[in-house]
């Protein structure tokens, strides 16, 4: 039985990418086509839409493309790969549902002139959890200073900086379940990318001065470790530990 191929045009379309970017990932070996006709036509095979899906997931995490080859060259078993990725989109799926319950149940309540209940109004919102380790380790004026920054911005604007959050720690436990080196590029890479989301959040150590206090990102990085509430941000004790392994290289 013949095995169905796609053309470049098809499988462009299909995506939603365009033709170029498919040349581009075959050039730099990401994405290689199954075949090429004598006309050199790029063809793909069923394996090669299965690895452009997870490439565009990766990219979705913020990867670049040599670290997407690294992830795709240490993943040789796609269904557990895929696995993964299924793992955090879920886990994705399960926080946007409770925002959205939230808010129908605060029209609801509102509308029928109910008393709102601020545990349901803020499930899946909560950026309070850990106001008092914040307060004993940095200080009142920490949390007060980011606590003000978090509540004056727009819903959309919370969207995105928690998009952001959640992109950054997905790529994280990608990273560690593929065995990358977390003194590596790609564990170095996520290390500054780190660094500098950390370094956006106002109140913070070192805020406004270009970065966040060193001292600061490594208290932070031995709580991912010690705290399980952290840990699952990144999949679990190995995931925080390569977090802290690596947040650890870039500012050893």
């Amino acid at each position: 039985m013949t095995q169905r191929e796609w053309s470049i045009q098809e499988l462009a379309r299909a995506a939603g990418v365009t033709s170029r970017t498919l040349r581009h990932y075959g050039d730099v070996g990401v994405l290689p086509p199954s075949r090429t006709g004598a006309n050199g036509m790029r063809f793909y095979d069923r394996d090669a839409l299965v690895l452009l899906q997870r490439i565009l997931l990766l990219r979705e995490l913020g990867l670049g493309l040599p670290a997407i080859r690294e992830v795709v060259a240490g993943q040789a078993d796609t269904t557990d790969a895929l696995r993964t990725h299924l793992e955090l989109l879920e886990l994705e799926q399960r926080q946007l549902g409770r925002r959205i319950e939230a808010v129908r149940t605060t029209i609801r309540k509102t509308e029928a002139g109910e008393e709102l209940m601020a545990e349901e109004m803020f499930d899946g919102f909560d950026h309070t959890q850990y106001r008092e380790e914040v307060i004993e380790r940095w200080g009142r004026d920490a949390y007060e200073s980011s606590d003000r920054w978090w509540r004056e911005m727009t819903d959309e604007q919370r969207r995105d900086w928690q998009a952001v959050a959640g992109r950054l720690a997905a790529a994280w436990t990608v990273a560690a379940q593929a065995g990358a080196d977390p003194a590596g590029e790609r564990g170095l890479q996520l290390a500054r990318r780190h660094v500098e989301w950390l370094g956006s959040i106002p109140g913070t150590p070192g805020h406004g001065a270009g970065e966040p206090d060193r001292g600061y990102v490594l208290g932070l990085a031995d709580m991912y470790v010690a705290d399980e509430r952290f840990a699952a941000n990144y999949g679990g004790p190995a995931g925080a530990e390569f977090v802290r392994a690596a947040l650890r290289a870039l500012l050893a």
